[in-house]
């Protein structure tokens, strides 16, 4: 039986010298890799503190040479904050607050699971605070992941843009993704169970720049997986912005790239984050447990 979440531990404050943690960053937009520590131990909250400062510094970090069971897993994700809700996706059946994020060798389709650049389910209410990643199996060669920062691409906008972009609300929606007609798709994916539904079809609306609900920051909240248009204008209106800002947002110079290794954990914040998942390795199995942490409602900074 799994244990009611621990009350989150906030990050310890901005400017504070890593004590517990060794923090390499990998490139100045976005991702660093952190050392000292071992995922699967009972970690003291001061630990705790020091990782969540240094996801909300860097907005993606990696583990590397970790071991974590299911169970070890879903306890360092609750320090985090509480499980949320992983809709149209079957978990594994002895660990539902787990994911199994697996290609198979004989899948032969030129595209993979999450291989378009997204946040993670910005379709719900409230979408995820973070997304962490174990790696199991991994082919010989590709399968990266890319991260690009929202915050980054916001504030290399013009004026004019940002006064624009701030003032918009985005329809984010999974019918690209989860609805009936995409089933023949996820059907490709013999590795995973995925279960389509009217259910993808429901429409929420999110600001297309959000504040960051910790370092207050503003970023761009619009991706092409589930940005489906803009509130109050036509689809041919909307159209060309949403080209413009899902084109600007993932921008080589405003992104890091992982390449992974058995035993990875990559821990990034879906507020300030794009991602995309490479399928760059057919013919060979990629197999990965993700747990997902709760967020909240986006806010607007207009």
């Amino acid at each position: 039986m799994i244990a009611e979440p621990l009350v989150p531990v906030p990050a310890a404050p901005e400017g504070s010298p890593y004590r517990h943690l060794r923090v390499t960053p990998l490139t100045t937009a976005c991702g660093a890799r952190v050392e000292g520590v071992d995922l699967g131990a009972d970690l003291d909250d001061v630990v705790i503190a020091e990782i969540r400062r240094a996801v909300l510094d860097h907005q993606v970090i990696f583990f590397q040479g970790q071991t974590l069971t299911p169970e070890r897993q879903v306890a360092f994700s609750r320090r985090f904050g509480p499980f949320s809700p992983v809709p149209f996706i079957e978990p594994t059946p002895e660990h539902p607050e787990v994911i199994a994020v697996v290609r198979e060798a004989s899948e032969m389709q030129p595209f993979t699971f999450g291989s378009l650049w997204h946040s993670d389910f910005s379709f719900l209410p409230e979408p995820p605070f973070a997304s962490i990643l174990h790696a199991l199996e991994l082919p010989p060669v590709g399968g990266d992941t890319l991260w690009a920062s929202q915050t980054l691409a916001y504030s290399t906008l013009s004026t004019g843009m940002r006064q624009l972009l701030c003032t918009l609300v985005g329809r984010h929606s999974a019918v690209n993704a989860y609805s009936p007609k995409m089933q023949p798709i996820h059907d490709s994916f013999t590795g995973m169970v995925v279960h389509t539904s009217d259910d993808a079809n429901r429409v929420q609306r999110h600001p297309v720049v959000r504040r960051h609900p910790e370092t207050g920051r503003p970023a761009l909240f619009a991706n092409a997986q589930y940005t489906v248009g803009l509130e109050g204008f036509s689809p041919h209106e909307a159209k060309p912005l949403l080209d413009f800002v899902f084109e600007h947002a993932v921008r080589p110079e405003f992104s890091c790239r992982w390449r992974w290794s058995i035993g990875d954990v990559a821990f990034w914040d879906n507020r300030a984050l794009q991602h995309m998942a490479m399928a760059d390795f057919i013919g060979h199995r990629r197999a990965m447990h993700r747990t997902t942490v709760a967020g909240d409602r986006p806010v607007g900074v207009a």
